[in-house]
């Protein structure tokens, strides 16, 4: 990987020690190893491998009745290694677009790119046309694997971009199966629709793959693993730049946190985030398969019959989700049916877990949810509440072994205990950067290394940190992250709108929902429905607004600044 791409400042190894003596948390630790070994696999490759080996004859995947053993996937990684390397011309550092659901196709690719040193870029499938189109463009990526059913979208923008190769799966792929499901898109009169009638299957690839090699590749702690894209307050997402090592130090991290959940050969994780976000490709997927876990992957939560049919069928042992997943859980009635004895683990993330929702899921379950903090810029954990607390706290837990965080006011001045500031982390699961970003990275930076999150904290005298606020306009719909520029910019470019401004707003269904204030333009007629129509069109479906409210003006400072603190004020 060119390091140029990357603030060379940024891809120093973390240090924790400059700020050591003030880590009053690790007196909390107890039994708990202050630091990790973050060196301990020298890449995720070492990892994985491990575990294949070990668990081979183990389930390691289920998806749509279908089962891969560690085994499967070490052969199909393999095989579509090979066609990568081979075939596609995919080298060490060139990155590879992976646009799917919780599908088995997913681990395949991953583990495929791993192994030949390129770097994943994880794409929401349900991502629009201009979304789709700045992040491969961005990332400069020349291959993708796509999901049968978001091949439409691609099309729609494949001429705008570098692509060269495009590999397509559907829900079965992977098993030998041929599944119902969206078919890849084809214009009316059958023939393929774009510029995909060059386009390959998984199956037709993993074919190929099976009759060749891949070359061996050394591959390092510093190598780049993901460009995990993550939205930006100017309105266009940026891709954090994780590397091997910042991953296997964040497994190691939890690991070392909690060991009890993490019996090797043992335990069965049911996955319904999906894979691409960095909390669930993470937690779920990396740190369970490398203690040799069974996986049950759930491609749509929303249909919760056919979920909770999954839940049975699995019996967990580990549930991991965010507030508005639990609490959509815990208020249906056939929750219950479901055999919980053998859970330990209910880790909650990506939004603030509410007490009530804690308390309806432990009444069914009889695990309290155990929550955290993290990031997409620090791969993402930077907190949790350890295994030795047994009860919902209502806190993001402690910082993880090897990771210093400090919270600093508007002065850069450190808050004391009790005192709210930005949360600002060093520690090796910290990003190296922001991709081709140097000027987000020297904002995001402080001079002696900590990642300045924009999020407000609380430590209390033993080291629990409490989130206080988000980032200043961040709004999270479902768990998902959405800034507000970026609707305001999609909405603003309506005709008739003059201007507008997003805020956040409560909503028992999705934690929070977006609600837009508009001024119109002299003489126009903007609509609620047209406006909301045209957002949708141009953003994934948590972006849209779900209020419009028309105003004569915006409140703004004396130098224009729209005050979004006046706006809340009318909620």
């Amino acid at each position: 990987m060119d390091d140029r791409h990357i603030s060379p400042r940024h891809c120093m190894k973390p240090s924790v020690e400059s700020h050591a003596s003030q880590r009053h948390w690790i007196a909390s630790y107890g039994s708990i190893p202050a630091e990790i070994d973050a060196g301990r696999y020298p890449s995720i490759n070492a990892l994985l491998q491990g575990a294949m080996r070990e668990f081979a004859a183990r389930p390691a995947f289920r998806a749509f009745g279908h089962t891969l053993t560690y085994a499967d996937i070490d052969r199909l990684s393999s095989a579509f290694a090979a066609y990568l390397q081979k075939v596609a011309g995919v080298g060490k550092g060139d990155r590879v677009a992976v646009m799917l659901p919780n599908v088995l196709a997913f681990p395949i690719a991953f583990i495929a790119i791993a192994r030949i040193g390129a770097v994943q870029v994880n794409v929401n499938p349900l991502y629009t046309a201009r979304e789709l189109e700045h992040q491969l463009n961005d990332a400069g990526v020349e291959t993708i694997v796509v999901f049968d059913g978001s091949t439409r979208t691609l099309a729609d923008v494949i001429d705008g971009t570098k692509l060269r190769t495009v590999i397509t799966a559907g829900a079965g792929d992977g098993s030998g199966a041929t599944l119902a499901g969206p078919a890849a898109d084809v214009k009316p009169d059958g023939a393929p629709h774009g510029a995909l009638h060059n386009a390959l299957t998984l199956p037709q690839a993993l074919a190929q793959g099976e009759r060749l090699a891949a070359d061996p590749v050394d591959v390092t702690g510093s190598d780049l693993l993901f460009l995990q894209y993550t939205g930006g307050t100017t309105g266009l997402s940026k891709g954090a730049a994780l590397s091997h090592r910042n991953l296997v130090a964040n497994i190691e991290q939890f690991k070392a946190f909690m060991p009890d959940s993490l019996r090797p050969g043992v335990e069965v994780v049911v996955t319904a985030i999906p894979l691409y976000h960095i909390f669930a490709l993470t937690v779920n997927f990396l740190t369970y398969f490398s203690v040799g876990a069974e996986n049950w992957l759930v491609a749509n939560p929303r249909d919760v019959e056919p979920f909770i049919d999954v839940l049975k069928a699995a019996r967990p042992t580990v549930f991991v989700g965010v507030n508005t997943l639990y609490a959509g859980l815990a208020a249906h009635p056939r929750l219950a049916e479901v055999d919980w004895s053998r859970l330990r683990l209910s880790a909650g993330g990506g939004a603030a877990v509410i007490d009530i929702v804690s308390a309806r899921w432990k009444s069914v379950t009889g695990s309290f949810i155990r929550e955290g903090y993290g990031l997409s810029e620090t791969s993402p954990v930077v907190s949790f509440n350890p295994q030795f607390i047994d009860g919902f706290t209502g806190n993001t837990g402690l910082p993880v072994p090897s990771t210093d965080v400090k919270l600093l006011d508007d002065g850069d001045r450190e808050a004391r205990v009790g005192e709210a500031g930005e949360i600002c982390v060093k520690g090796p699961q910290v990003m190296r950067g922001y991709w081709q970003q140097p000027e987000a990275n020297a904002r995001a930076f402080t001079a002696d290394g900590y990642f300045r999150t924009g999020d407000i904290g609380v430590f209390d005298d033993k080291g629990f940190l409490k989130i206080v606020d988000r980032k200043k306009d961040m709004v999270i719909v479902s768990g998902f992250n959405v800034y507000p520029n970026e609707v305001e910019a999609v909405a603003t470019a309506f005709p008739g709108v003059a201007e507008c401004a997003c805020i956040g707003v409560p909503d028992e269904k999705t934690g929070e929902a977006l609600k837009l204030f508009v001024v119109t333009a002299p003489g126009t007629d903007v609509t609620p429905q047209a406006l909301i129509a045209h957002c949708r069109a141009s953003m994934a479906a948590y972006k849209v607004p779900k209020a419009i409210h028309f105003v004569d003006a915006l409140p703004k400072s004396t130098v224009g600044k729209i005050l979004r603190r006046e706006l809340r004020r009318v909620e």
